[in-house]
């Protein structure tokens, strides 16, 4: 009963889909490097839903209710407005904090994490570039605004798979992506 109506509220249902979503993410990213359940970094799992649920879906809750307070309408050029800013903001942010928080829970040094974001951030922002706007155009038009949290988790699933991949890759391999 009290679970259920702690899930009607959109961030305690964004932090619950990304708690899933994220690990779940992470063990495919594993497995296309080859890896099986045995050989599984589960750790690594427990990090990425942590991430993705205490982190990721707060910041996207907020994102969302700012960015419904400053263009209140739903149609496709408040939308396509709404995605270009959001590249041109959020994107940033999410890809640097990502790349620098997840390093540092990794063990390296802050120096090491500052380096990383260097190094793989900008071929990061160029992908989400390609993926993002298309789906928060749809996702600012047409989702209703309770639902686009969880919409945004789902299609983020794709998007973690290649951010993990992005993270696993060592600095040295970067230019073989």
């Amino acid at each position: 009963m009290v679970f259920s109506k702690v899930l009607r509220h959109p961030i305690a249902r964004g932090m619950a889909t990304y708690s899933i979503l994220w690990p779940t993410a992470n063990l495919v990213q594993q497995s296309l490097e080859g890896k099986r359940y045995d050989s599984f970094d589960f750790v690594q799992c427990i990090g990425y839903g942590l991430y993705g649920a205490l982190y990721v879906a707060p910041t996207i809750y907020g994102w969302v209710k700012i960015s419904t307070i400053m263009w209140p309408k739903m149609n496709i050029r408040t939308a396509l407005l709404k995605a270009v800013v959001e590249q041109a903001t959020y994107g940033p942010f999410a890809g640097i904090s990502f790349l620098y928080i997840m390093s540092l829970a990794e063990g390296k040094t802050a120096g090491e994490a500052v380096n990383e974001v260097k190094t793989k951030f900008p071929r990061t922002y160029t992908v989400g570039l390609a993926y993002w706007p298309f789906i928060q155009t749809i996702n600012f038009a047409f989702i209703p605004e309770r639902n686009r949290v969880p919409f945004v988790a789902v299609c983020s699933f794709v998007w973690t798979v290649f951010l993990a991949s992005i993270k696993r890759n060592d600095i040295t391999n970067e230019n073989n992506l």
